[in-house]
C-alpha cells in the first residue's frame, strides 16, 4: 500500500509575497464584472495567487479590499496579487485588448467556446471577465470581449459560484496553456 503522507509546509515549497511579486507570472488576468459576493472576491484572489497570474481587475460593484470579508476567503492573497479598481469594466477590457490580451467573457452566450476545447493562443496573453453571481457578464461587457467561454453543464442548475467557475476555467486554460 503506497503512504500518503501530507507534505509540510516546507515541502510544498510556498514563496514569500516578497517573492512572489517579484516572480515571472502567467500571461493571464481576471476581471470580476459586478461581484457582490465578498467570499467570491476573496477566493477569486486566492486562485489567483495560486496559478500566478499577472493582475485582477475589480469593477463595478466589486469590493476592494481591505476588507475582513474577503480575508476569510483571500487568506493573505490580497498582499501577493495584483490588483487594481475600475469602476468601468468596459474600459478595463478595451485597456486589456490595447495591451495585447486576448480578452474573453466566461458566459453562456450564442457562439461561445466550450471550455474544453479553449486553447489560449501561443505567445498571446489572455483574460477573463467573470460577472455578477445573478446577472452574469452584462450584454454591453461580453460584446467588448473578443469572445466568450462557456463551461458545459448537466445538472438542472444553470450556474457555478464565481469562485468555482474562476477555478474550473484558470485549471483548464493552465493546462491547455502548459501542452506543447
Amino acid at each position: 500500500m503506497t503512504e500518503h503522507k501530507l507534505k509540510t509546509m516546507q515541502e510544498l515549497g510556498r514563496m514569500s509575497v516578497d517573492r512572489f511579486k517579484e516572480s515571472e507570472k502567467f500571461p493571464f488576468c481576471v476581471v470580476l464584472d459586478n461581484v457582490r459576493s465578498m467570499h467570491n472576491i476573496g477566493a477569486c484572489f486566492r486562485t489567483c495567487d495560486a496559478f500566478r497570474l499577472e493582475k485582477l481587475f475589480l469593477c463595478g460593484i466589486t469590493a476592494v479590499p481591505p476588507h475582513r470579508e474577503i480575508e476569510k476567503a483571500a487568506l493573505g492573497a490580497t498582499l501577493s496579487v495584483d490588483w487594481e479598481y475600475c469602476q468601468d469594466t468596459c474600459l478595463v477590457v478595451e485597456r486589456l485588448k490595447a495591451e495585447g490580451y486576448e480578452v474573453y467573457a466566461v458566459e453562456q452566450v450564442h457562439g461561445s467556446i466550450p471550455l474544453q476545447t479553449f486553447k489560449p493562443e501561443a505567445g498571446r496573453k489572455t483574460a477573463f471577465v467573470f460577472g455578477n453571481e445573478v446577472e452574469g457578464v452584462r450584454q454591453e461587457v461580453v460584446d467588448a470581449c473578443h469572445g466568450a467561454v462557456e463551461i458545459p453543464q448537466f445538472g438542472t442548475k444553470h450556474s457555478f459560484n464565481i469562485s468555482v467557475t474562476a477555478g474550473i476555467v484558470l485549471w483548464q486554460a493552465f493546462g491547455a496553456y502548459l501542452q506543447p
